[in-house]
């Protein structure tokens, strides 16, 4: 039999294991309760207890259920693009759990759509539940408010399709329970977002609670013990044969799917160099000797782009080789010098073994690494630190900026960077141990970070961490400022570092560095906090700095520091600077994307 078949009949008797004791319960007495209730209960189960969404006619009979729950909090927010994108930030901070999203039918659902594929995207695990119009109604299909007026009833689920990895339309009560246990277990397990259809009727409908006694499966079949020993003997055969000089690059499915405590055993046993792409910041600590930075190809610094490739063996763990996570996939790490454990396969060179999964390898794999720890203590990492520059004028520069906020971080401190110069530029800054980076860098949807902090934020109360950190442009935040009021409503204390510089700076450096499309209207921005809720200097606080000087007195205030209410600081920025690794990736994405009138891009505004 081959190893996928294998790996089949294994998943196959986990599934048989689990049948046999959701039986034996369903023999004994259970109490009938609601459907909705019965949904909310296994969320609860998974450590869900913000629930985000907007309230529509289609759900706010079960957002009833939802607002008397114990355990789970309705959050509300102002619409709900930003809710998919707070549901994916808590599942990043809130991991083995999940994000849940409520909408209604329709208007509500396809708002949300865009924060949906962009967990799919990034591999977030999101459950998205939609209020939708009774099983009558469904089955007769009257021209009712949010349908196409065609009739169509499940159009809406059909595009959800796209994004999601599983799906249930919950027409019938009895059957609910085997439907949303199935939809959160794909959920938790894929690490991707699933979609459950629950119509009016059916959130009330009674239904046994007997499943409700067996915890859900949260982690895949076990790997197959034949195919397993082969891999394993073979990866220490290779680490054999290059004399030990192994090096470990780790990313961002090292982060999705829960290996983090596996993968410090993993380094802590060997030795072994380690470094990060840029989706897999603080998979492990930055701050180890043997931690080198992060990798991403041709943009990487010098010597980073030496040792990993010319390594003589990568172990590449939770790979995710898209064009901003590999430098516009100038990666040099050749297939013949490279082993790849990734959550459902493995791979060996050129050979592949499906239904390998890190989860289980990587602490069997360490135990047989660890006769080559004292051997690969001796391979030379170089120093990950970025030193604050001396610069001659007063002026707030990248290049100066994050090296200087990065004195400012401390452990356990949640940091979310938006897509461009916050991402790009946070990249070689080192970040305390137990910190959490939080960054949409293959997706890259302009404006997600908002959403994404509330959902962080409520995510890292939950969990006893530090600070919530938001750093994001101008132009960013003016698509999704409205959440901020929901930070506020719900108690949070971001500390927002608004970069200030007049419009769309990545978008600038791609194409258009003089054009007026990348420009936009500059908001009173020190005034946003009390115009969304807060009392600025009561509830809310706000400051603009224009110089080095007084970022610096701001940082270094202890009370500012504190973050005991929510801060935004408008960082006054020249508009056409750039950390210097987003320049170079926008320079090589510009070459991909071949604009034919590229000669006007050169075009400088007249004086």
């Amino acid at each position: 039999m081959s190893s996928a078949g294998l790996a089949d009949l294994t998943a196959e008797v986990a599934n048989l294991r689990q049948q046999l004791e959701l039986a034996k319960h369903a023999e004994t007495p259970s109490e009938e309760i609601f459907v909705g209730a019965y949904l909310l209960e296994r969320l609860a189960q998974l450590g869900v207890t913000s629930l985000f969404g907007v309230p529509g006619d289609f759900n706010l009979g079960f957002l009833d259920l939802v607002e008397d729950h114990e355990k789970i909090d309705w959050i509300g927010n102002c619409n709900e693009l930003n809710a998919a994108y707070a549901a994916d930030g808590y599942a990043r901070v809130k991991e083995h759990s999940i994000g849940a999203l409520l909408t209604t039918f329709g208007v509500g659902e396809l708002s949300a759509v865009n924060g949906i594929a962009g967990a799919f995207s990034e591999m977030v695990p999101v459950v998205h539940i939609v209020g939708v119009p009774s099983t009558d109604q469904q089955k007769n299909k009257p021209m009712l408010h949010h349908t196409l007026g065609d009739g169509r009833y499940t159009a809406y689920l059909e595009a959800y399709k796209q994004f999601t990895v599983a799906h249930a339309s919950l027409n019938n009560a009895k059957a609910a329970p085997a439907e949303i246990d199935r939809v959160l277990e794909e959920c938790i397990i894929q690490g991707r977002p699933t979609y459950i259809m629950l119509p009016t009727d059916i959130a009330y409908a009674k239904t046994s609670s007997s499943r409700l006694k067996v915890p859900l499966k949260t982690l895949p079949p076990p790997n197959v013990e034949e195919v397993e020993e082969f891999v394993l003997d073979e990866i220490v055969k290779q680490v054999h044969a290059v004399e030990d000089e192994v090096i470990i690059l780790v990313d961002a499915c090292s982060i999705r799917h829960h290996v983090r405590e596996e993968l410090a055993e993993l380094l802590e046993s060997t030795k072994f160099p380690v470094y990060s792409a840029p989706m897999g910041k603080t998979a492990v600590a930055e701050s180890s000797a043997r931690y080198g930075g992060i990798y991403v190809g041709t943009i990487s610094r010098p010597e980073v782009k030496e040792k990993v490739e010319n390594a003589k063996l990568i172990l590449s763990i939770g790979g995710l080789k898209s064009d901003f996570n590999t430098g516009n996939f100038s990666y040099q790490i050749p297939t013949t010098r490279t082993i790849e454990l990734h959550s459902d396969h493995t791979k060996i060179q050129f050979a592949t073994y499906p239904g390998l999964g890190m989860k289980s390898l990587i602490p069997k794999l360490t135990k047989r690494l660890a006769r080559f720890k004292e051997s690969a203590k001796e391979i030379a990492v170089p120093k990950f630190e970025l030193p604050v520059p001396q610069e001659a004028d007063d002026v707030i520069s990248h290049a100066w900026l994050w090296p200087t906020v990065g004195t400012f971080f401390k452990p356990k401190d949640v940091i979310v960077a938006e897509t461009g110069t916050s991402s790009f530029g946070i990249l070689d800054v080192p970040l305390p141990d137990n910190s959490i980076f939080v960054s949409q860098i293959l997706w890259g949807s302009i404006g997600w970070t908002v959403g994404s902090t509330l959902g962080a934020a409520l995510a890292a109360r939950d969990l006893g961490l530090g600070r919530t950190i938001l750093f994001i442009g101008d132009g960013s935040m003016q698509l999704t400022v409205q959440e901020l009021s929901t930070m506020i409503r719900h108690k949070l204390n971001p500390i927002i570092f608004l970069l200030n510089n007049s419009g769309y700076t990545i978008e600038r450096y791609l194409h258009g560095k003089y054009r007026k499309y990348n420009d936009i209207v500059n908001w009173k921005w020190t005034k946003l906090l009390d115009t969304l809720g807060g009392e600025d200097g009561k509830t809310a606080k706000s400051y603009t700095v224009h110089n080095k000087q007084e970022l610096n007195a701001l940082l270094t205030n202890p009370e500012f520091a504190a973050a005991s209410l929510p801060q935004l600081v408008e960082v006054m920025m020249p508009q056409h600077d750039a950390p210097r690794a987003l320049k170079v990736q926008a320079e090589l994405s510009g070459k991909t994307n071949k604009y034919v009138a590229d000669v006007v891009d050169k075009v400088a505004p007249a004086s």
